[in-house]
Parts: structure tokens; sequence; C-alpha cells
């Protein structure tokens, strides 16, 4: 380089254009508008707490939950201690233990359904039924979590009115009240996630003191599940000991699993109980057995929840005694997993009179499935885009070569089938140019691979994000080779949401079972990356003929 471009470059660094300044506090969005970095896009929704409280806010002066305090603090995704949680799950304990395994309560009250996690809709379910307290009773049939991202709000809410409201809050046991369903679903990661284990085994614990049924103004049983064929009198609810896990077969079991006949009040057998297939345990009951159980206890009707219903109630046949309907169904748990579109309800009994309260479904704040964080949420399109980058860059033929590149590849194969035949010495040159031209192939396919193992970890989160709760933050077989589009066109309804939804209402495999589960996921992954990719293919011959 002579002295003149020297000068000339060193004049055209000294006069280079400044770099523009870039504003990173405001960000343009794709419809040109432009917001702030530092600020809250939408500043009609508040931010979350973020602090913890002090004890003198979470409980007043009598030791007792701050009820209005904690509706607030969960309204804004605010979050307890440790230490508090549990105060508030163990006091609430020590009241359920002491009442009997069949409550006996009284008219006027309103009885719930299914709430699983839903906090919001519980707000809004209180504020339909009126506002708990001495005079305006609560009966609540179980199934407070799993599901739903906000179980443990429901359960310390619930709990916390329980300890204020001793004899106006009835909190009944649902099968999602136990460790193995808690495991399998939602309740355990979230309990992990926002406080710790030591809370979901305190949780466990009061689980187990929840009252199994309840006899409401000496008419209905009311009850999570149904009916069993042990269950003759109220007696045999009684001698019940509900003071541990739900066995998988028996009275405590049918209590919480068993359904109504799906051919109820039409059955063409004279069978009381079937095997309940659709639970995988338990039973259905027949229309039979429910006239022949509330006849023998003198009673007028089943009141039970445990199936999510499109108009948040369901109305069975009526006994012939009493013209009242056998069996009814109460679900409280308005456009259930986001998918559902249903209505949700309470029955209210006060003076002889039934009252159906309908109400739908509030604004809740969004959770990823199983609580990750977005940045190992959005790794899979991470890494999709980087793989395309990488092909991309590798990607440099032009096109007279991809035209001749057919003609040329049958020719590279067939010298690549008798890499050195003709040469005994390993170390010539054409044999380690073959050598290379090989391991560079390899490692295109390879990039391809990983490619395609991307796209299907980033249709997966799609589909995961966008139906989470329908697959229970566990997808059904099939759904990595479906894609999110296809899963999105195939819920549009009710009972297309609850046939999807059909395989997480069984009880959940075994330990087992779920691993042969995974082992078919990851089958299911191999074969997405085994799939012919022609692009790949092509690129990683051509490279490989160098």
């Amino acid at each position: 380089m002579d002295n003149t471009q020297l000068s000339n470059a060193v004049k055209a660094f000294q006069n280079r254009k400044p770099l523009p300044k870039i504003d990173f506090t405001q960000h343009t969005m794709e419809d040109g508008s432009v917001v702030s970095t530092v600020e809250r896009p939408i500043k009609s929704v508040p931010a979350p707490a973020t602090s913890k409280p002090t004890d003198e806010e979470v409980f007043d002066r009598s030791g007792k939950p701050n009820l209005e305090f904690l509706k607030d603090h969960f309204y804004r995704e605010g979050r307890l201690s440790n230490e508090q949680a549990i105060r508030i799950v163990e006091a609430g304990s020590r009241i359920l233990e002491q009442e009997p395994t069949l409550l006996e309560v009284d008219a006027p009250i309103t009885i719930c359904g299914d709430v699983h996690g839903q906090f919001y809709d519980l707000l809004k379910l209180f504020e339909v039924g009126g506002t708990p307290g001495p005079q305006t009773r609560y009966l609540f049939l179980g199934d407070y979590v799993d599901r739903g991202y906000f179980s443990v709000e429901c359960v310390l809410y619930l709990w916390s009115l329980k300890i204020h409201y001793p004899d106006s809050i009835y909190l009944l046991r649902g099968n999602h009240e136990c460790r193995h369903l808690t495991e399998y679903f939602t309740f355990k990661l979230e309990c992990v996630h926002k406080y710790g284990v030591d809370l979901y085994e305190a949780c466990l614990a009061s689980f187990c003191t929840l009252p199994l049924a309840a006899i409401m103004n000496r008419q209905f049983l009311c009850v999570h599940g149904g009916l069993s064929p042990e269950l003759h009198t109220l007696d045999d609810l009684r001698r019940i000991d509900r003071f541990r896990e739900p066995p998988t077969h028996g009275i405590m079991c049918d209590l919480l699993w068993a359904d109504p006949c799906e051919d109820f009040g039409s059955e063409k057998g004279n069978e009381h109980f079937v095997h309940n297939s659709v639970r995988g345990c338990s039973f259905f009951y027949s229309y039979h057995a429910a006239c022949a159980f509330l006849e023998a206890n003198g009673l007028l009707s089943i009141i039970r929840a445990h199936e999510a219903q499109d108009a948040g109630y369901r109305m069975y046949r009526k006994t012939k005694s009493t013209g009242f309907p056998s069996v009814m169904t109460i679900f409280s748990a308005p456009n259930y997993l986001d998918a559902y579109n249903n209505k949700a309800a309470v029955l209210k009994y006060e003076n002889n009179v039934m009252n159906i309260r309908q109400f739908n479904s509030s604004p809740h704040p969004y959770w990823l499935p199983n609580f990750m964080n977005v940045f190992t949420w959005s790794m899979p399109f991470v890494g999709e885009k980087i793989t395309e980058m990488l092909i991309t860059m590798l990607n440099i033929c032009t096109k007279e070569e991809l035209e001749d590149d057919d003609s040329a590849s049958g020719i590279s194969e067939a010298t690549e089938s008798k890499p050195a035949a003709s040469n005994a010495d390993s170390d010539t040159p054409s044999t380690i140019t073959f050598d290379q031209r090989r391991a560079l192939r390899n490692k295109i396919l390879a990039i391809g691979r990983v490619s395609r193992l991307f796209n299907v970890l980033r249709q997966e989160s799609e589909s995961v994000s966008e139906l989470k709760a329908v697959s229970g933050g566990k997808l059904p077989q099939g759904t990595l080779m479906l894609g999110g589009q296809g899963i999105r066109d195939a819920i549009t309804s009710f009972e297309e949401a609850r046939s999807a939804d059909l395989s997480n209402e069984r009880l959940p495999p075994t330990t087992e079972e779920q691993a042969k589960e995974k082992q078919q996921q990851q089958e299911g992954f191999k074969k997405a990356m085994s799939e012919h990719d022609e692009k790949i293919q092509r690129l990683a011959r051509r490279l490989s003929r160098g």
C-alpha cells in the first residue's frame, strides 16, 4: 500500500459518518405505532403486585386472614410468604378436621360446582351469589385445584373464608384434591413455582380433612361425583375413614369419581352400576340406582358436580314419586380451560325454591404452559431461526448449479459408494478429499435434522400455548405431527372441546404408563427429524462434491 492509499484511508476514517443514534426507550410496532420500553404499553392493565405483604397486612388483630386485603392482593397477582400461606392452610385444616364426614347443612344456601383454579371466575361467582358471610352461606362440591393456573389463590381464599365463617362456608372434597392428580396436572407445579413444596404438602394434608358429602335441608345429597354399589344408607357415608388419599376403588373412590350413565333415564338394561370407561375407575350409576337410593333414604335429589356442562348445569330425569329431578349437575368454572366456551352456574336454594344463576367468564392474566418462562418457551423459535440462517449461509449455489444438481448427484453418489477401492494408500489426497466431503455432507444433514426438530418443537409450543389447558399441560398423542393450526381447527365448540379433553378426565396413568408416553413422544421427535427434506439433501450433495 503506497502513501496515497494510506492517506486516503486515514481521511475516510476521519470523515466517516457518525452512527445514527437509536433511542432504545422506544419501540416501533409492526403497525407503525410507537410504544415506550420503560412504561407499561397497556396502561389500563394494572401492574402486578411485586412485594410480599407483612403479617399485619395479611392477618387482622384476631389472627384471622384479612379477607379484603387477600382478595385485592390475589387479584393483582400478589403472593404471600411461604409461612403466611402455610399458616392459612393449616388453620383451615384444624377447622375442617373437626367436621363430620357427612355434613348436615340448612337452607338458605348456594351450592357451587368445580372451580378448577379459576380464581377470577371465583370472584365473579361471589358477585352472582352474594358476598360470603353469616347470612350468605355456600357449599362447594370440590375440585378447587388443577387445570386452571390460579389454584393456590383459590385454596388460600376459600380456606380464609372458612376460617372467618366456619358455619357459613362448607367445603367438600373433589377427585382432584389428592396427590395423584395434583402431581399429574398443574397444582404441584403451581405450588412449587409460586411458593414451594412445603405449601404443596400442607395442602395435601388439608385435602385429607375435607368432608366427602353433605345432606342439605334434609332433602338433598350433595357430593362431588355420585353413588356407589357400597352406598346403601347414609350411615355408610358416616363410617368412611376420609383422612387418607382416595383409593382407586371402593365407596370413597365412587363418591369422588362416579357419573350418571350417558343414557341416564333411558337405559336398556336393569343394571344399577356399570364400569365407568370414561374415567377409567369407579362406575356409571343408572336412573334406577338413583331412584332406589333416594327412596330408601327419604331424599329428594342428588346434587353433584364433576362434569363440565355447556349451560353450567343439567337436570336429569325426574323421579316418578316426587316429580323432582333425580340428579342435578352443577359446574361453576365458565369457559373451562379457556376452550369450552361454557357458562357457569350456581344453585341457590331458599324458601323451598331452587334458582339457577348463570354467569360468564372474567378476564384473567395469562400464563405460559406449566408456568415456564418466556425464554424457555421461545428457545424452539430461536433455534429454528438460527438453523435457517446457517443453512441460508451455506446455500450459496447459483441457479445453474441448482439446475444441474440432480444430474450430477448420481455421479457423486456413485463415486462415494466406491471411495478408495483402487487406492491402497489411505493417505492419498483423493481419499482425504472424499472423507472431508463425506463429513461435510453428514454435518449438513445433521443441521437439517436439528432444523426439523426445532420446527416440531416450535409447533408444539404454539399448540400448547394456545390450547394448554385442553391438554392439561400434556400434549395428547399425535399432537406433534398435527401442528398448531390443525388443533385450532379441531376445537370450535363445547362438545368438540370436551371430546378433545376426554382423555384428561380419566384417572391419570401410573408412573410406568407415563414413562411409556414419554418414550412415544421421543419417538415422535425422532420420526420428525428423520423425515426426508429434499432441500437439505440437495444442499448436502452439492457441498459434498466441492
